[in-house]
């Protein structure tokens, strides 16, 4: 009965504070995209589908904020309301209410992952297109990556650009290497390269022999570099390392690792992908501990946004970490949770072990020592 009561309960506040966020976010996003829509000339019916396909991806990041609020508002209602009081004088403890909340939070976490990376990573693409095809008229036939290495084979590449919906490419430098004493044999210059089925084929490049250092140009070489193009403009196309659902991250992952590409920021971003999903269990069990420390459901809301923002941000500057190179992909995604969920399982631990309070209390006790007294 308890169970059901609090899962109504949080139901009614979590679609309540749902609706009233998305409802949100989406006028300032009206607002901010309007007079972008009525440049390009967009119809209200792609308008409003603009707006219906990012509302599954505004659920998806509101959703761990909301559910903390949700809770901390319910749980100070009952506080306020003495059911709290009523539940402890019927023998029904808090740490049966954590426990509850805590595999609600866990249920909570893997839809959210799952919503997310299906309904989600779809909203989120389908939005972008419209954006950049529709708005901004920026379709991938004109993409190009600037600057990009890769390895394939026995050949290490670097073009200062390449366009995958052209299959050219452009200041092409290519080093070849012996497999078996992995010394340089060739260097292949080309200003124009063209991408075919069985490989790239150099418009008169120069090609120096590094055994004899010489120079001899050609019309046209074909050599058999099968890197796929495809899976490169996938990643360095604007934010889509954001909008690759897992499986497919975790495929081009693969991909991109066989070719020798640096691939630490996609794997920090896979990692991510998880960690967000699960703040929502951190952040029930930061409401929790928050409930402990004051009843004042005014106070505690208050204190809920400095750890939404803290939280938030702590996520953000390890992911940041992450992807540049200075901490390893799941230190960078999980540091922020472990932490705040490490703090406020404490917290949650000392307020409801009798136990552990008075092990803590006879721990400052000895260290204190003896009170010094004047004569």
């Amino acid at each position: 009965m308890l169970a059901r009561y609090l899962f109504r309960r949080n139901m009614f506040l979590l679609l309540l504070c749902l609706g009233v966020g998305t409802s949100v976010y989406l006028l300032a996003d009206m607002f901010d995209r309007m007079d972008d829509f009525m440049e390009a000339g967009l119809s209200a019916g792609q308008i409003a589908w603009y707006f219906v396909a990012k509302t599954p991806l505004i659920l998806s990041q509101i959703l761990p904020a909301v559910f903390l609020m949700a809770l901390v508002v319910q749980v100070g209602l009952m506080v306020r309301s003495r059911e709290m009081l009523a539940l402890q004088a019927g023998g029904m403890s808090f740490r049966r209410i954590v426990r509850f909340f805590i595999i609600y939070a866990i249920f909570w976490s893997v839809a959210q992952l799952a919503f997310s990376q299906f309904i989600g990573a779809w909203g989120e693409w389908e939005a972008n297109r419209i954006w950049k095809e529709d708005v901004r008229n920026k379709q991938l036939d004109e993409l190009v990556m600037n600057n990009m290495w890769f390895r394939e084979g026995n050949f290490i590449v670097q073009a200062g650009e390449i366009a995958p919906g052209k299959n050219t490419a452009s200041d092409v430098t290519i080093y070849q290497f012996d497999l078996d004493s992995q010394r340089m044999v060739q260097v292949f210059n080309a200003d124009r390269a063209r991408i075919e089925e069985f490989g790239w084929r150099l418009l008169f490049p120069q090609v120096l022999d590094t055994r004899t250092f010489q120079y001899q140009t050609t019309r046209a070489m074909l050599l058999p570099i099968l890197q796929d193009i495809d899976a490169l403009a996938a990643i360095e196309h604007a934010d889509d390392r954001a909008q690759l659902p897992l499986v497919r991250l975790g495929q081009v992952i693969e991909e991109l690792e066989d070719s020798g590409a640096n691939v630490e920021g996609l794997r920090t971003a896979w990692h991510a992908k998880f960690s967000y999903a699960f703040t929502i269990l951190v952040l029930t069990l930061a409401g929790l501990a928050l409930t402990t420390l004051s009843e004042n459901v005014y106070a505690n809301v208050g204190l809920c946004l400095v750890v939404i923002f803290t939280q938030y941000g702590t996520y953000v500057l390890g992911v940041s970490a992450g992807q540049q190179g200075a901490l390893s992909p799941v230190v960078a995604a999980w540091s922020g949770n472990v932490a705040f969920g490490g703090l406020a399982a404490g917290r949650l631990f000392y307020a409801t072990s009798t136990t552990f309070q008075r092990v803590i209390h006879w721990l400052g006790q000895f260290f204190q020592g003896p009170i010094p007294v004047n004569r």
